[in-house]
């Protein structure tokens, strides 16, 4: 594949266009988390590592959340870890920065890849790569606004919002062009510290509903 040829986004994150961001002191504490969000509707879910042992638990959570989730790879800085992570079977890959040896490595597997950048040199760089779709990051420090000018020069520009980004404000992202909304700390709060599970489902059910409203009341434009 060349990198003028980008993989698509799953149907599944354009059903449900929001990414869960989960960063636990161990994948092992993952699957009840990963139960809680499925339930709320949140179907795309990135495993950060920044976690300890994310490769050796993905296999088992793809096994256990496969028929109802997609399971990506987050935080990837280098050409190795986007080889490990595929190899154990990741969905996705993101970056936090621009970092076009993974972009590479994705699009010549044919895996959808999901780079960080947050100006316009470092997203279009992205894009040319032969990134899925760009990951703006850290969001929250620019708003929604800010998506709104890139659309300008850049209308075809795929974009995911993450960082920062709170279940109230994921709906204005959409308005202003976002394709999805990836969210963490806010989304999960003490979901990993002993917090209440059915908290997080109805967190991630409301979020899920403020989201496809604001696509639905994007398309009637």
């Amino acid at each position: 594949m060349s990198k003028n040829q980008r993989t698509p986004v799953s149907a599944l994150l354009q059903a449900h266009p929001v990414v869960a961001v989960l960063r636990a002191g161990h994948a092992s504490e993952y699957a009840p988390v990963i139960d809680a969000l499925v339930k709320g509707g949140v179907r795309s879910i990135e495993l950060t590592l920044s976690t300890d042992g994310v490769f050796d638990h993905l296999p088992g959570l793809k096994q256990e959340f496969g028929a109802d989730a997609e399971i990506g790879v987050g935080t990837i800085t280098c050409e190795q870890e986007a080889v490990r992570a595929l190899e154990r079977g990741a969905d996705y890959l993101v970056t936090p920065a621009m970092v076009t040896d993974v972009v590479r490595v994705a699009v010549q597997s044919g895996v959808p890849v999901f780079p960080g950048g947050l100006t316009p040199t470092e997203l279009l760089a992205g894009m040319q790569a032969g990134a899925t779709a760009v990951k703006l990051f850290p969001a929250s420090t620019v708003g929604p606004g800010y998506l709104g000018q890139l659309r300008g020069p850049f209308p075809h520009m795929q974009v995911i919002p993450s960082g920062g980004i709170g279940v109230d404000d994921a709906a204005d992202w959409i308005a202003a062009g976002a394709l999805a909304v990836s969210l963490g700390g806010p989304l999960l709060r003490d979901a990993f510290t002993g917090g209440d599970l059915a908290g997080l489902t109805a967190r991630a059910g409301k979020l899920s509903s403020l989201v496809a409203e604001a696509v639905q009341a994007r398309g009637t434009r």
